[in-house]
């Protein structure tokens, strides 16, 4: 289908819809072995088109919890080719077949928090402790910038992994008297931010994780996506940064949904459609 809507498309990154819905199984009764096939052939070839337009992805979700039965995560730049995706995804499986129970809308961005460019020797030095000038410096340096380069482009243009179990949650920072994280220093902020990268570092290849910024777009301020390959570690790298004064202090989480990524045939099966 062609969209000849003027592109809508962020300075950097790409827009996030997190989709979750519930199925009508009463309605999807009332439709016969032949018009249910139809309606799975219809939302397997969405699927693909979605997977086959350019800089776009899309992860196919059962939900493990009655909040919903099945979820997307959707990534494009343009934000009415997402939009136009989103609406034809909710009436895929036909009219009455889905209800949408939750959504939010973000970017993917590098956050304020990161090392400049600027910073780049002086993070070399400490991370190295060689002198600057010298010719192990400057290979040092290069390597830094090579992996900053390779950070800073999987936050900004990510690839969804494969992982089985995936985890979606939002959150906003607190500004309660004494509790208010605008109102202190960015050095500050920069500090404590650093303290609770450094937890999430210690969880690499057990959690893939990817915060997309949403002040403006949603009703909290980031959506937090987590991939795994069991739940112990999606429970145990948010159970151990809530003890991080970022989490403890300054704070506050939406609902969590929980979901397994599983192929299109898997998940009508699981679904029972």
């Amino acid at each position: 289908m062609t969209d000849l809507s003027p592109a809508v498309v962020p300075v950097e990154g790409w827009h996030v819809l997190h989709l979750f819905y519930k199925i009508e199984y009463g309605q999807w009764s009332l439709l016969t072995a032949e018009e249910q096939l139809r309606a799975k052939t219809n939302l397997t070839a969405l699927v693909q088109e979605i997977r086959a337009t350019p800089q776009t992805q899309l992860s196919t979700l059962a939900v493990v919890s009655p909040k919903a039965d099945l979820g997307f995560m959707l990534l494009s730049p343009d934000l009415n080719v997402a939009h136009g995706f989103e609406k034809r995804i909710s009436q895929a499986l036909g009219a009455d077949a889905l209800t949408a129970v939750y959504s939010y809308l973000s970017l993917t961005e590098l956050g304020e928090y990161g090392t400049p460019e600027h910073e780049y020797p002086a993070a070399v030095e400490r991370e190295t402790n060689l002198p600057p000038g010298t010719a192990e410096f400057e290979t040092a340096l290069a390597n830094f910038r090579a992996r900053m380069t390779k950070y800073n482009k999987d936050k900004l243009y990510p690839n969804l992994p494969g992982w089985p179990v995936f985890c979606f949650y939002s959150m906003s920072k607190r500004r309660s008297v004494g509790q208010n994280w605008y109102s202190l220093p960015f050095e500050e902020r920069k500090r404590l931010m650093g303290g609770h990268a450094r937890i999430g570092r210690q969880w690499h290849g057990k959690i893939l994780q990817l915060i997309t910024g949403s002040t403006g777009l949603d009703d909290d301020e980031w959506g937090v996506t987590l991939f795994a390959h069991n739940t112990s570690h999606i429970k145990g790298i948010i159970y151990e940064m809530r003890f991080d004064p970022v989490s403890a202090q300054y704070s506050d989480f939406g609902e969590f949904y929980l979901g397994l990524q599983l192929p299109l045939d898997e998940l009508f099966r699981r679904l029972l459609l």
